[in-house]
């Protein structure tokens, strides 16, 4: 049997035992006199409502999302259950003057009897097994609609109860015990519809208990991964609990690693709160990541760029940054320039207190697949240039490609290790714009590395 079935069918047995109640209690409490029974026969008629209203809406409840209700039919079984709540506060009104009008009223001529004790004995009962099977049901699928229920079948033990004793008072000689049991029951009864009323519509309000976002936020920070918590939005619908989460991943995670943090926090949420249906947004953040590295990965996903190389850097009073970047060759100054300027922008998003930003835009050059031929002449002009630079340990490869009226030279170069990188970073500049200085329309890279 499916949830939903089990549920509406918790209901229907409830339904049918109210009613049976119903019949007792009203054929012997008007053959007996009794206010107490009659009046709970009443209460039984507005429990069948009540249980028919629950029935009605947890049927409606269980509806697939549609176009109109993106999130389910849930908070259909919530506003019946609100309905509930205020039924048995009218109830509660009702026994409360009921009771007060009958004690400035005559001694009855009939007082109930031993019939009427059977008559709500028969009710406690039936109320006890209506318990049963709500409690069992429960056990199975939580739902409003059946914890409802649930809590207004020991309303109504406790309602037949005070009703009880206020029979046996009458048996024993305390004519006006009938009605003292009335007020009891009717003060009793507006205490718990006005528990069930609030609850209700806390939840129509999309209130959730401030420990369960506690504990959400609690579950996500605790995630291996999560850099930060930023947002816990939750709320109710029936018996399902939707959550979205915001959360911030280092901004150097790739696309695999955030969706397997995402997946995480997904499943240590619905291992914590049952029939949690949670939805996770992830945002990068660049905290403990090296700058050069935020303004590489930024700066390369601004459209247009080819490619970027010489990143330098300083964070003394501020951050002071540069960088080249390669834009195609045949692209106007204008678009150049828009380029650069979106780059920077980029870059003061995602990089804190920065001062100034020198963005040197060169032509990008496609290396060829075919393997690159040596040019010697170049070469030996490059290898004599680099051989005037004495911190320079040894000269690798020096490999052209010539493009057109383009060279593009790359070169492998050895340094002291002890070095620092700001002193090779300036002996490299350095050697690139002396060969841009010899060799016209040359794009140089170099490649440092330890001797």
């Amino acid at each position: 049997m499916s949830l939903q079935n089990v549920k509406t069918h918790a209901l229907k047995i409830s339904l049918g035992i109210i009613l049976s109640a119903f019949a007792v209690e009203l054929v012997i409490g008007i053959s007996s006199n009794s206010l107490g029974l009659v009046t709970d026969s009443i209460h039984a008629v507005l429990d069948s409502v009540v249980t028919g209203i629950l029935l009605v809406t947890a049927r409606w409840s269980a509806k697939p999302p549609d176009t109109d209700h993106t999130y389910g039919h849930g908070k259909i079984e919530t506003m019946g259950s609100f309905v509930g709540g205020l039924i048995i506060l009218a109830i509660a009104c009702f026994f409360i003057l009921e009771a007060i009008s009958r004690f400035g009223e005559p001694r009855p001529a009939v007082l109930p009897g031993m019939m009427a004790v059977g008559a709500a004995v028969y009710t406690i009962c039936s109320d006890g097994a209506r318990v049963a099977i709500l409690k069992r049901a429960m056990g199975r699928t939580e739902a409003s609609s059946l914890r409802v229920d649930y809590y207004h079948a020991f309303m109504d033990i406790a309602a037949t109860s005070v009703a009880l004793a206020g029979i046996l008072l009458v048996v024993v000689g305390f004519y006006q015990g009938d009605f003292v049991a009335g007020l009891i029951l009717g003060f009793f009864l507006a205490a718990l519809s006005l528990k069930l009323i609030y609850r209700n519509a806390m939840e129509l309000t999309d209130a959730v208990p401030e420990s369960m976002v506690r504990s959400v936020r609690d579950i996500v920070s605790g995630t291996e991964g999560v850099m930060k918590t930023e947002a816990v939005q939750m709320r109710r619908s029936g018996s399902d609990i939707f959550a979205e989460v915001t959360i911030s991943l280092k901004g150097d995670s790739s696309f695999e690693e955030a969706h397997k943090i995402s997946a995480n926090v997904e499943k240590n949420i619905r291992d914590s709160i049952s029939n949690s249906k949670v939805t996770v947004h992830f945002e990068p953040t660049w905290k403990d990541v090296p700058i050069d590295y935020i303004v590489n990965k930024v700066a390369s996903s601004v459209r247009g760029v080819e490619g970027i190389h010489n990143i330098s850097y300083t964070t003394k009073d501020g951050a002071f940054i540069s960088l080249h970047v390669m834009v195609d060759r045949g692209m106007s100054l204008r678009d150049a320039h828009e380029v650069s300027d979106r780059i920077e922008e980029e870059i003061k998003k995602s990089v804190e207190d920065v001062r100034h930003i020198t963005i040197h835009l060169e032509p990008y050059v496609s290396i060829p697949k075919s393997v690159p031929v040596e040019d010697l002449t170049i070469e030996e002009q490059v290898a004599g240039i680099i051989r005037e630079y004495p911190r320079v340990r040894r000269i690798g490869r020096v490999i052209t490609f010539q493009l057109q009226d383009v060279f593009k030279v790359d070169i492998d170069c050895s340094f002291d290790g002890s070095l620092t990188i700001e002193q090779v970073h300036d002996i490299v500049s350095e050697i690139e714009n002396k060969i841009k200085d010899r060799i016209k329309n040359a794009i140089v890279t170099i490649h440092p590395e330890p001797q």
